[in-house]
């Protein structure tokens, strides 16, 4: 779409603000009850598009990770609503007690969402809800690599919105890049680090407050004699799910040297299990396109070529050669900090594994790196896990499992530094595209006219007093 047209369309969204007004709470259940029915009546049709851009993803995992969380995101949004728009009172100092001070959350205005491919619906559907929750209005950027979820997300919320209330945009990089220059009132951009620097300076063109979703090398660090059933099932889920193609998978696991042969071990029985097929397994996930299997192939053959130990687990690994685009699941271990696999995030079935002796050396060895998106700890509660929370910063944490604190709604979702800037869950989403409008109503007595010029022993004392 030329540029000219998304203008025309952020136009018509903003007379139609101005027009309607500030939705009330009745309209945004309302429109976050019709984009559930309309996510809920092509949940089908959206499991066959992703596996068709995929070229294989199960439906199971496409309703699990995708359609679950966003009804359940919708849901809490419906559920706290009122409470999330109840004005906040505020504190009032004794010089100015006989007002009153309260925040006042209005909507923003319109919000511009700019979604990935890796998951194409979740990462539509609930920064939209979130926008639509705020009472703003929105227009979408779904992403190109994804042609047919991406069509289909247009024709649902066609049918379900009309177009000055949210607007879908199709198209390449070129369009993306547009998108990210329009004076939109709030965008949220999901995707790479590198893009997001991009899009963060187009933004800035026209102040455009940002949230930024990025990702990064999210690590795992198990604690010594942890490496059993819970350790394993968790890690393996957030490594694999979606062919590794989630952007708070685990990156790299960090294991006490203790536990480095029977970590191997288990692992290899993990995938076996998960995977009873292999790679050609219905549950197992294809990768995105060529370009991005050569890109994964490129940081197993480096690795390879500075000493790493390149492994494929699972039963019958060879025969992801079947199925196209599609890698099977693979440690690294002992790569070294020279690798591009323990620099770039990888974003596919590859698990680098490093060693450790003290949870000293592997809090140095995580905050030596840009600060992750998401940061998985396997132990007990104990004072080692109680130091890696208080000596590490990352954009969320989650013990003893991976990728469940995504799912839990009250909490917000975002990175840090690298891995992005603000949230777009719980009340802090609501918050990010909200605009805080603080209001103080002066009561009846006014002491501050005791203040007006010209100045005297009343200005001296109210000084001195406030001073104390």
């Amino acid at each position: 779409m030329p540029d000219v047209e998304m203008t025309a369309v952020l136009e018509r969204q903003r007379r139609a603000i101005l027009t309607a007004g500030t939705p009330d709470l009745a309209q945004r259940r309302a429109r976050l009850a019709g984009l559930r029915a309309a996510l809920l009546a092509r949940r089908g049709d959206l499991a066959r598009a992703i596996s068709a851009d995929f070229s294989h993803r199960s439906p199971h995992e496409t309703d699990l990770l995708e359609i679950v969380v966003t009804v359940q995101a919708i849901g809490y949004l419906q559920k706290h609503m009122r409470r999330l728009m109840r004005p906040q009172r505020r504190h009032v100092t004794l010089t100015y007690r006989s007002g009153r001070a309260w925040v006042e959350y209005q909507p923003k205005g319109v919000i511009g969402i700019m979604a990935p491919w890796n998951y194409p619906v979740a990462l539509t559907l609930i920064p939209l809800a979130t926008a639509l929750a705020a009472g703003n209005r929105a227009m979408l950027k779904p992403s190109e690599l994804t042609p047919r979820t991406s069509a289909l997300l247009r024709d649902m919320l066609t049918d379900a919105f009309p177009e000055d209330e949210v607007a879908v945009i199709l198209g390449g990089p070129e369009v993306g890049a547009a998108f990210s220059r329009l004076p939109l009132d709030h965008l949220l951009f999901t995707g790479s680090t590198s893009v997001g620097r991009k899009v963060m300076q187009a933004a800035s063109e026209n102040l455009v407050p940002l949230t930024l979703e990025l990702g990064g090398k999210s690590p795992a660090i198990i604690a010594r004699g942890q490496v059993n059933r819970r350790s394993m099932d968790g890690l393996t889920f957030g490594k694999l799910s979606n062919g590794g193609q989630t952007c708070v998978a685990p990156d790299y696991v960090l294991v006490h040297r203790d536990d480095f042969n029977a970590f191997r071990t288990r692992y290899e029985e993990t995938v076996r299990r998960f995977y009873p097929a292999g790679p050609t397994s219905p549950d197992y996930t294809a990768i995105i396109n060529d370009r991005h299997v050569a890109r994964l192939n490129g940081l197993l053959d480096d690795a390879r070529q500075k000493g790493a130990e390149v492994i494929l687990v699972g039963h019958r690994p060879d025969s992801a050669a079947n199925r196209p685009r599609t890698i099977a699941p693979t440690l690294v271990l002992n790569a070294g900090d020279d690798c591009a696999v323990m620099q770039d995030e990888i974003f596919g079935p590859i698990l680098p594994v490093r060693t450790y002796e003290t949870i000293d050396e592997a809090v140095s060895f995580v905050n030596a790196r840009p600060r992750p998106l998401a940061l998985y700890y396997f132990g007990e509660r104990d004072a080692e896990c109680e130091k890696l929370l208080a000596q590490t910063t990352s954009g969320n944490v989650c013990i003893n499992g991976t990728m469940m604190h995504v799912a839990q709604d009250d909490l917000p979702f975002g990175g840090i530094g690298p891995s992005g800037m603000g949230a777009y869950h719980g009340p802090e989403g609501f918050r990010a595209m909200s605009h805080a409008k603080g209001i103080y109503a002066q009561g009846r007595w006014n002491p501050a006219r005791l203040l007006h010029a010209p100045f005297g022993r009343l200005a001296k004392l109210a000084a001195r007093l406030n001073l104390r």
